[in-house]
């Protein structure tokens, strides 16, 4: 169980995190309005005594205590729930709380955090507690219409409706360890089930959350996360572009391929940089998002933000391998999410194409391409996309972004792999050199062919941009002109 679960009150667990806590308190009841009845809309026999009883026990009037408070610097409104309370449950007045809570972030404009841990919705209100679910639901849809980001906290357990809308419908779902996550509470699930299948951990292997946090790192990760994604000031301004990264130390050297054999095997060669060397070399601070909420994940496609030259991109980047319908979605998640939030995004296009299983196509492989390539077209932010290896056909092109895809030495792009694309023309594997050279999917080539806007050059500080890589000088008059835009 997590320490920061039901034996934790949420008070307690609010000082470990923030500094300068205030709480903030939804509005009493309209002028002249009738008293709430005895006992509840239901009038369940000892509700009131229950909730007495509970306010005895820890010291609030609800299940969530919301507030403002400060982590790691950043401002934020807190909403936070106390598990001794009726455990945790969701009732008319917890909708209240939770309705001032969004409301104050909109007010402020600030991000909001809640620290969930509930077993679901409260039945000695029955379907006036059942129903705050959609009360919860809207106030997180303006909050999202108002370009401020929520992130959620899975403490121990969160369950019923809790999970399903304050947890998993947050941008961003961190987790303690072995906190229970599901839909169904302990005491309803069916006869037998496997416990494990409820806990965070489960959740995460099935890409329904973003990351595992011990409870001692959570502040820290909090605070990152408040500064990559801490609200626009520029409210609907259209902000730069990422600038293109430079080209890392590859099999090249900086020349850019003489055949489009030769650029295939350059893409393909075990040593060359590939995504996580990229992301490394111009980003830190870096924050991933994982999964694609639908059941899936993908370790071939890296997703998240970091910080680049004191301001927050966002990245998406295949690592090389065939990407699967998870990852697909996973992206499109990533990108949609950015263009939200007002950040631009970086995506680095690197496979040998979309994964093409049996598994992949029940997985909805076609439908989860679509879904990027929607998430690109209909982008407000700028895209900038550099092409690091191997250009597989539209399973690549789903992550280029139209007239601003750029190419490294090291890369190629083509419609169909040139192996694939001598089978078809029932040509034999000597011919498949030959096939490359037909397909021109050289980078230079798809400068030319007006797809890439240029080949970058070496990332300033490599060995090949000071001139010691072997080769460098040669290749660097044909990459300078390759770079030109059209």
């Amino acid at each position: 169980m997590s320490s920061t679960g039901p034996g934790t009150s949420a008070r307690t667990l609010l000082g470990r995190l923030a500094t300068g806590f205030r709480e903030c308190h939804p509005g009493g009841p309209p002028a002249g309005a009738d008293p709430p009845p005895a006992d509840g809309p239901l009038g369940w026999p000892g509700y009131d005594a229950m909730r007495a009883r509970a306010h005895e026990r820890t010291g609030e009037h609800e299940s969530v205590v919301c507030g403002t408070g400060r982590i790691g610097g950043r401002d934020a409104v807190l909403l936070c729930f106390e598990f001794g309370y009726l455990g945790g449950s969701l009732g008319e007045r917890t909708g209240d709380r939770i309705e001032a809570a969004h409301t104050r972030a909109r007010e402020l404009r600030l991000p909001l955090v809640t620290l969930v841990a509930t077993g679901g919705s409260r039945m000695q209100e029955g379907m006036r507690a059942l129903v705050q679910l959609q009360r919860v639901a809207r106030q997180s849809a303006l909050t999202r219409a108002a370009e401020l980001p929520q992130f959620a906290v899975v403490r121990d357990p969160t369950t019923g409706g809790g999970w399903a809308t304050l947890a998993a419908g947050a941008d961003v779902v961190l987790a303690l360890p072995g906190a229970q996550a599901a839909f169904a509470g302990s005491r309803v699930r069916p006869a037998g089930a496997d416990p494990a299948a409820y806990t965070a951990e489960a959740q995460r292997a099935a890409g329904h959350l973003d990351r595992i946090v011990p409870e001692a790192e959570l502040p820290g990760v909090l605070a990152r996360w408040l500064t990559l994604l801490a609200p626009a000031s520029g409210g609907r301004a259209r902000p730069e572009p990422v600038p293109v990264p430079g080209a890392l130390p590859g099999p090249s050297g900086g020349r850019l391929p003489a055949s489009g054999a030769e650029a295939v095997t350059r893409a393909r060669a075990a040593g060359r940089p590939r995504a996580a060397a990229y992301l490394d070399a111009c980003l830190t601070g870096r924050e991933e998002i994982s999964g694609d909420r639908c059941g899936g994940t993908d370790p071939g496609v890296l997703c998240g933000f970091g910080r680049l030259a004191g301001r927050t991109v966002a990245y998406a980047a295949q690592c090389g391998t065939p990407t699967r319908p998870a990852g697909y979605r996973t992206a499109a998640r990533l990108i949609r999410l950015a263009d939200r939030l007002r950040i631009p995004v970086l995506t680095l296009v690197d496979t040998p194409g979309a994964a093409n299983g049996p598994e992949d196509e029940r997985a909805g492989a076609g439908p989860a391409i679509a879904e990027v390539f929607s998430a690109v077209a209909e982008a407000t932010v700028p895209l900038t996309s550099l092409l690091i290896g191997e250009g597989g056909s539209g399973g690549a092109l789903a992550l280029a972004a139209p007239g601003s895809l750029w190419a490294t030495p090291d890369s190629y792009f083509s419609v169909i792999a040139p192996e694939s694309a001598a089978a078809i023309l029932k040509r034999g594997a000597d011919q498949v050199g030959r096939t490359a050279e037909e397909l021109r999917l050289r980078p230079q080539d798809a400068v030319e062919l007006g797809v890439v806007r240029g080949v970058v050059g070496p990332a300033p500080g490599t060995a090949a941009e000071r001139g010691d890589a072997r080769g460098a000088a040669d290749g660097a008059g044909g990459d300078r002109e390759a770079a030109q835009e059209r």
